[in-house]
């Protein structure tokens, strides 16, 4: 099993990658919880000179970025190797000045897991939507994210009714 497999079983070990994936170890990502069950993902970001704007706040990207793939990769190690996701579409929302610390609390319950089962046992796509907030230390929004995935099981890709007339 290599690294990319091992870290979607093992909490702590997606959470040190994550953590020294240099894009955010540059920019001040950190992935400070991972729920055992991975339905829980918690990312902090601290203020430095390299995510500063000319404002003094975080830089808009920075903020984005904390909040970019984690939903699409809680669902890789909940949902495993038989599912393609994929980020289809993010809006962010700047709400407030971004200044400290801020924290972004990703969670996927059961029951989202298991509608996207349901929805996707026939072979067809599903597209959920998730929003999430980042916060200060006084817990005020910075900024909301609205995230769209992409998901559909691997062994529809040949049963598509769109790709079995293209043969």
């Amino acid at each position: 099993m290599n690294l990319r497999e091992q870290m979607f079983k093992q909490p702590r070990l997606f959470r040190a990658v994550m953590s020294l994936y240099p894009p955010y170890l540059g920019a001040g990502v950190r992935v400070t919880k991972v729920a055992k069950d991975f339905g829980e993902v918690v990312v902090e970001l601290r203020a430095s000179k390299l995510n500063g704007n000319a404002f003094g706040t975080h830089f808009g990207g920075s903020l984005y970025s904390m909040a970019d793939p984690f939903y699409a990769l809680m669902l890789v190690a909940k949902l495993g190797r038989d599912y393609i996701i994929w980020d289809k579409s993010a809006q962010i929302d700047f709400v407030r000045p971004g200044i400290g610390t801020v924290t972004a609390r990703f969670v996927l319950s059961e029951a989202q897991v298991e509608e996207i089962r349901a929805a996707t046992a026939g072979g067809g796509k599903f597209e959920p939507v998730y929003k999430l907030d980042i916060r200060n230390k006084d817990n005020k929004v910075v900024a909301r994210v609205t995230k769209t995935l992409h998901i559909r099981r691997r062994d529809a890709q040949a049963t598509r009714p769109d790709k079995a007339s293209a043969s």
